[in-house]
Formats: structure tokens, C-alpha cells, sequence
């Protein structure tokens, strides 16, 4: 079974990792020069990449990076055990709730976009968890 890490371009380490330390409770783990970070505390590490606004986003040119809210196909979820004091946590740290928390079969789900315009959710799973949908 393949490992997984999860990368995050951000335009300035220093705002990401106060964000991701203060939203999410992660804590520095190894820094790799001054433009990419390490941090833990989740179930995969999670680094933290210095990439200008701008800047294209493969050798073969294309499409460049945009800091501000952008869509994409894949996204975070964080399973938290107090969705109320994880949604508080992360706003306070600069996240922009998106919509109300809300109910689901499973549990509480919140869905944010970092500073960076990244979007991510919070989940508080209920005693069924994804069971609760499964089929």
C-alpha cells in the first residue's frame, strides 16, 4: 500500500505554518531550508511548499498558481472531536467558513477555505461514522 503525503502550496511559510499550527494544532516538524515545512499531527505529514503567485504549476507550463479562493477536485477533510470548538479554532486562525456547519447521517460536517484560498472541511463523526452511508 502506497504512502500518503499532502503538500500545500502556500506564497509565505511563515503564514502557513502559523495558520495550520493555530487552525489545526499541527506542530513544525522538520524544516527543509527556508521554504518548505514539515508538519505533523495529523494522520499523514502534511508540507508546507513556498510557490509565488504566478508561478506555473509544472515544467511544461500551463495553468499558474492563484492565491485566492480557487476550486479544485481533491481537498482535506479533519476528523475533530468537537466540531464547535474546531470551527471556532480555525476562524479565529484566518479560515473563512463557508455556508453553516451542518448536519449529515454521519455527523457535523464544516467546510472552510484557508488564507490561500484552499479548501479544506471539518468533520465530527457520530458513533456510525461513514457506516451510517455505506452500502
Amino acid at each position: 500500500m502506497p504512502g500518503l503525503l499532502l503538500n500545500v502550496d502556500v506564497p509565505d511559510i511563515a503564514a502557513g505554518e502559523a495558520f495550520y499550527t493555530a487552525a489545526l494544532g499541527l506542530a513544525v516538524g522538520r524544516r527543509f531550508g527556508p521554504d518548505f515545512v514539515e508538519l505533523l499531527g495529523s494522520d499523514a505529514p502534511i508540507y508546507l511548499l513556498k510557490k509565488d503567485a504566478g508561478t506555473s504549476i509544472g515544467p511544461a507550463g500551463g495553468d499558474i498558481r492563484r492565491y485566492e479562493r480557487h476550486w479544485t477536485p481533491i481537498h482535506p477533510d479533519f476528523v475533530v472531536k468537537d466540531i464547535g470548538a474546531a470551527v471556532a479554532r480555525a476562524v479565529a486562525a484566518g479560515a473563512v467558513q463557508e455556508g453553516e456547519t451542518c448536519d449529515a447521517r454521519y455527523g457535523k460536517l464544516a467546510m472552510f477555505a484557508d488564507p490561500f484560498g484552499h479548501g479544506f472541511c471539518l468533520i465530527e463523526f457520530n458513533q456510525e461514522g461513514y457506516d451510517a452511508i455505506a452500502t
